[in-house]
């Protein structure tokens, strides 16, 4: 991953989440922090972050100017970066080591599981985003109804939504049904307003159950237990940067 070369000491470890400005400051003056196994007491020491080892309570710290961090968001949590009222994404990944200035790419509704990247790329994030992209995701979705042969065609020719959250025309979407005929996995490449509850609506049909299981190439980690997250690999950032490298996936 990127990194960057000299900075503060005081800014490095609040990059990394380990407090505020004031905190880091008394923990370095504390005899907490160590650069090359030598104790600094200094917060304004500068510090080659490629070159020299940074440790904190004999802990070292790894500090990346960039981070990739998958998240299965639990429903109940709002994707935002703070909130005063509810609890936020970011409250779930919140500690020492992870940077402070991360944000979720796009965002999952309230009551909505499942994968979200979350990033300080705004670049990447930007790129995602772009409906001249058309990433794909791909939802697991369970409904009060049945997928029918009827919702399946008209959802994979394109559709028209015209309902009180406004309109717009859907590009043609993938449908895979399971064993059950109320479970489905749709894949969608936009991301408008509760774009997936209103395609079904169209067909008089109401989602019970959402959780978004890829976007892009990037898949749910199946390993991750809701609330739960991880960084991405080196292979999952490369793929990820050459698809929206491209003007269309």
């Amino acid at each position: 991953m990127q990194t960057t070369k000299t900075l503060r000491l005081d800014k490095a470890l609040c990059d990394m989440g380990y407090g505020t400005r004031s905190e880091v400051k008394k923990m370095i003056t504390q005899g907490r922090v160590k650069i090359d196994g030598t104790t600094v007491r200094s917060s304004d020491q500068k510090v080659d972050l490629t070159a020299s080892v940074l440790s904190v309570d004999g802990a070292e710290v790894f500090y990346n100017m960039y981070e990739y961090r998958m998240l299965n968001k639990p429903a109940g949590v709002i994707s935002a970066t703070e909130d005063p009222r509810q609890k936020t994404v970011l409250d779930l990944v919140k500690g020492s080591g992870v940077r402070k200035n991360l944000a979720p790419v796009g965002r999952l509704d309230i009551d909505t599981e499942g994968l979200l990247l979350l990033t300080n790329d705004g670049t990447l994030a930007h790129q995602m985003l772009s409906p001249k992209k058309h990433v794909p995701k791909t939802y697991f979705v369970r409904l009060d109804g049945s997928v029918g042969s009827e919702v399946i065609r008209g959802m994979e020719a394109g559709m028209q939504i015209d309902d009180a959250d406004g309109s717009f025309t859907a590009l043609p979407a993938q449908i895979q049904t399971t064993d059950l005929d109320t479970e489905a996995y749709i894949t969608i490449y936009e991301g408008k307003y509760h774009q997936v509850k209103r395609m079904f609506a169209a067909f008089g049909l109401t989602v019970k159950y959402l959780k978004r299981m890829t976007m892009g190439s990037l898949a749910l980690d199946a390993s991750l237990a809701p609330g739960e997250s991880r960084l991405l690999t080196s292979e999952e950032i490369n793929r990820l940067k050459a698809e929206v490298n491209h003007e269309h996936f």
